[in-house]
């Protein structure tokens, strides 16, 4: 490709020897990347005179698609290093339970099938205490709630309904639905996600006040409490999905919603590896 920049470079300076410094040629090796492209297109594509030099008809045919081959050839020289920076790369994700289990495994089996060398490590938490690794820069970014977040870049990804969760023996287990008001007089058993709460915050707008019993930060310690008949509890649908424990779901009237999202500092300043896992995950989720 070496001849296809120096044609360029003596289009852009002007000068044989202007071209050459600027590479680092001699001036007859520059001499000769021309004459080796010449001959590989079969025409003359440079006038020299006491004036300089000139574009031939068919260098100036010639000159586009030369200016394509370099910049194309740049392009590919950028992708090798970015894809030999990605092969080393670590992704240090801030997550909670419900994505750690439901979304990660197969999103990270995807990507490492694109990229086999690239290395994950997974920090779990909840909204507040992943929002601070992200900011003190422990993780490259996490999934939140960007509701629950300030001071970081995030994008939405999908919303996730809320379920009341009750033991199978329960008094409400055979009703199609359960209102806030009906849960607010059970024994509660919160899950505790930091600063904010989406069920605490839905009971607060309806002027309900649960009757918060146990305060626990796993999702699959409050099931089998529930299962144990200690209480009733309001989870997310994603962690619901695969448990096999004796309990029962009903939707809930109002329903709650939460959104899960990613959030980081700055994308621009993140490793290559979690730049590609980020893209990778919103054209998975994003809008679905």
């Amino acid at each position: 490709m070496n001849r296809y920049n120096a044609f360029i470079v003596i289009i852009e300076t002007g000068s044989f020897t202007k071209a050459a410094e600027k590479l680092g040629y001699t001036q007859s090796a520059i001499s000769q990347m021309v004459q080796s492209l010449e001959e590989e297109l079969s025409t003359t594509l440079l006038l020299r005179s006491r004036k300089g030099i000139a574009l031939t008809p068919d260098g100036q045919e010639f000159l586009p698609y030369i200016k394509n081959l370099r910049n194309a050839y740049r392009e590919l020289l950028e992708k090798q290093k970015e894809m030999q920076g990605l092969q080393r790369g670590l992704i240090r994700i801030g997550t909670f339970s419900s994505v750690s289990t439901n979304w990660l495994p197969a999103l990270m089996k995807d990507f490492k099938e694109r990229y086999p060398s690239v290395n994950f490590e997974l920090h779990q938490g909840e909204y507040t205490s992943i929002a601070r690794w992200i900011k003190e820069g422990s993780v490259d970014f996490g999934f939140v709630n960007p509701n629950a977040i300030a001071d970081l870049d995030a994008i939405p990804l999908k919303q996730d309904e809320m379920l009341a969760v009750l033991p199978s023996t329960h008094a409400l287990v055979n009703r199609a639905q359960v209102s806030l008001k009906e849960l607010s007089g059970e024994p509660f058993i919160l899950l505790d996600e930091g600063e904010v709460s989406e069920p605490l915050e839905i009971f607060k707008k309806n002027n309900l006040h649960p009757n918060i019993q146990y305060r626990v930060y796993d999702d699959y310690t409050i099931m089998a409490m529930i299962e144990k008949g200690l209480g009733i509890s309001i989870l997310p649908e994603l962690v619901l999905k695969r448990v096999n424990y004796a309990i029962v779901t009903k939707k809930i009237v109002p329903p709650i919603v939460r959104t899960i999202g990613i959030a980081f500092k700055d994308k621009k300043t993140l490793p290559i590896a979690s730049r590609y896992f980020i893209d990778f995950i919103i054209e998975k989720y994003r809008g679905n």
